[in-house]
């Protein structure tokens, strides 16, 4: 079965009425805890990107916490998973400032962490690489925005 093209569902969702639409909707978030969480997010979190902010940076918090310290293999699985649930969100909210606020939090709960991980080629591969996306980010964003940004990851 060919998968069709975002444009082609468009086209196709345009001829369907408000409570068909609403049944399509329900039947997608059935599927995947990911479709519901999506959903979750546009429906009830969208319009107060603030607290959807605030609510992210808690999980990270949780996530940090919970790290294994005796062993750096298991801090850097763990780590990898906490940047992938950030990355899950950032998708989520489609905005630059929050993907720059999110991982520059992340950058910082690294650095404040007491994890070593600049003896660990790995974890500080994926430091720099966060770095560089938040750089990316800040390209695209208001200058003023930019500037505000900018004298915050001074200190990373």
């Amino acid at each position: 079965m060919k998968t069709a093209t975002v444009q082609e569902l468009k086209k196709e969702l345009q001829g369907h009425t408000a409570s068909e639409l609403l049944e399509l909707c329900l039947r997608l978030a059935k599927f995947k805890k990911e479709n519901k969480e999506l959903l979750t997010y546009l429906l009830f979190e969208a319009h107060d990107e603030e607290s959807y902010i605030i609510a992210v940076k808690e999980l990270v918090d949780e996530d940090f916490n919970e790290l294994p310290r005796p062993s750096l293999y298991l801090t850097k699985k763990s780590l990898r998973k906490t940047l992938r649930t950030i990355n899950k969100y950032i998708r989520y909210a489609g905005s630059k400032q929050v993907e720059v606020v999110l991982l520059t939090y992340f950058c910082k709960q690294l650095r404040n962490s007491g994890i070593p991980y600049q003896k660990s080629t790995v974890l500080a591969n994926l430091y720099e690489g966060q770095i560089k996306k938040i750089h990316a980010a800040l390209l695209l964003l208001h200058e003023d925005l930019q500037y505000d940004y900018r004298q915050e990851l001074m200190g990373l």
